[in-house]
């Protein structure tokens, strides 16, 4: 699709307004390759081959779906497989934390306040956005598998101060692996496909309790607790390996390109642009995600030890019982990956929400009944994964001329909200048991379901670019 050319600034009815800078759309086909390549904010002097020109121009972003060439099967699951690794070395935690305790000489009050604390690394995604909306997935993707890696063999200072270090450095790597692979696939998928492609990378979430989890409880049972960091760091610098070789180096592509070009060439062009802002659905979208994410883990951190409190769950049960949670969480991003794109993504986290909320009755009626109790939480983790996971393709979504920095964001307000559940869950644990804990999941979920159904009743809105000044 081929644009119109250059425009000039619009004059006023009696006075010319300053021909300082003007807006365009460039078509990448008509311009040298280097300029499709360029991420938002870059100066570039471009050459435009119909026309026989060169411009100046400052790229504000880029605009289209698919903005990278399509990807197979095989690469898709190389990515997933990364991402199992990673969510392994984060998912075993929770689930093996009275063993955790007894290692490091710790509370279950300290050790849910590290993790808690330790959540707030996700806020280094925000420094990600630009990157992922440039094309650097794999440089993210590798170097935060080689975080995860580190994370490991820190922890094997058996300390608590250790642990808590190892913790802030693997949350810091799973969450901008995480955002990376969720850019890199919705940067190439069409939203109405998208929830498909998402679902299948998000059931490395549950295959890590499928399969990390037993993996883990065997490695505890027969080497110790150090075993798992050993195992997990090696884990991750192969994968880092296998990202490396999958992904291209550079994989940027577009569309369409927007830019403010100086009408005098001049350098002082690069000095100030301003970026589309977050519009008021984005962020009612991301609260949304975010609040379903506090929901899930407000229990999950606290699940290991109340299945040792309340039902006396050994270790190698909980390994048992993990099984059960990964093949629930698996059917659950299976049935996002199926159902969704059809249903509507709206809809289907609307009834993943409901799920988690009767998964919480459930619990509070078990009464000392294992079967009941254990029900309840896999009814729970049922509806908790289906939610989480179809809400993100409503993020990658909500501003689809900044998908990158748009999931960058909404994970790092995520990270707070994760933050905070984890803190409050443990503190509510040990002061009132589950219930405390179960109320504060109902809240956030609550919170979940009425922002995303006031972001759609506001309507999707158009981010403003601000005015520029050259």
């Amino acid at each position: 699709m081929v644009l119109g050319d250059e425009e000039p600034a619009p004059e006023a009815p009696r006075r010319r307004a300053p021909r300082r800078v003007c807006l365009r759309r460039l078509d990448p086909a008509g311009c040298a390759s280097g300029l499709r390549r360029q991420g938002p904010g870059q100066l570039r002097e471009v050459g435009h081959v119909r026309h026989g020109v060169r411009h100046r121009v400052l790229l504000l972003r880029t605009v289209g779906h698919d903005l990278g060439p399509p990807f197979g099967v095989t690469t898709l699951a190389r990515l997933t497989g990364a991402k199992t690794v990673a969510n392994t070395a984060l998912r075993w935690i929770p689930l093996f934390l009275p063993t955790l305790e007894g290692a490091f000489g710790a509370t279950t009050r300290q050790m849910t306040t590290v993790i808690g604390v330790g959540e707030l690394a996700g806020l280094s995604t925000i420094a990600s956005g630009v990157r992922l909306d440039q094309g650097r997935e794999r440089v993210v993707m590798v170097s935060s598998l080689g975080l995860i890696a580190a994370s490991s063999i820190i922890a094997l200072g058996g300390t608590l101060a250790t642990f808590a270090v190892a913790f802030f450095v693997l949350v810091l790597g799973v969450g901008n692996y995480s955002v990376a692979g969720q850019a890199w696939i919705s940067h190439r998928v069409p939203y109405r496909q998208r929830a498909r492609s998402l679902g299948l990378f998000e059931t490395s979430w549950a295959i890590a309790l499928l399969v990390g989890a037993p993996v883990v409880a065997l490695l505890i049972t027969m080497v110790g607790w150090r075993g798992p960091f050993v195992a997990l760091a090696i884990a991750s610098t192969v994968a880092a390996l296998v990202v490396a070789q999958t992904l291209p180096p550079w994989s940027r592509g577009a569309d369409e390109i927007e830019f403010v070009k100086a009408s005098d060439g001049s350098d002082h062009a690069a000095t100030t642009a301003t970026r589309a802002s977050i519009t008021t659905t984005a962020w009612l979208v991301m609260i949304g995600s975010a609040a379903t994410a506090m929901a899930g883990l407000a229990v999950f951190v606290v699940s290991g030890t109340w299945l040792d409190d309340a039902f006396g769950v050994s270790t190698g049960g909980i390994g048992v019982i993990a099984i059960g949670f990964g093949s629930v969480e698996l059917a659950a991003s299976l049935a996002s990956a199926g159902v969704a794109d059809g249903v509507g993504k709206l809809r289907s986290t609307m009834a993943g929400l409901v799920l988690l909320l009767l998964g919480l009755g459930v619990m509070l009626l078990a009464n000392g009944r294992l079967s009941v109790g254990l029900g309840g939480l896999l009814l729970f983790l049922l509806g908790f994964e289906f939610a989480f996971v179809t809400s993100l393709s409503l993020v990658s979504e909500a501003m689809p001329d900044a998908r990158g920095t748009t999931l960058a964001v909404s994970n790092a307000v995520a990270t707070v909200a994760r933050a905070g559940g984890a803190i409050l869950s443990g503190w509510l644990f040990s002061t009132h048991g589950i219930a405390g804990t179960a109320s504060l999941s109902a809240i956030s979920a609550i919170t979940a379901a009425l922002t995303l159904v006031l972001s759609r009743r506001i309507g999707p809105g158009v981010a403003p670019i601000a005015s520029t000044t050259i």
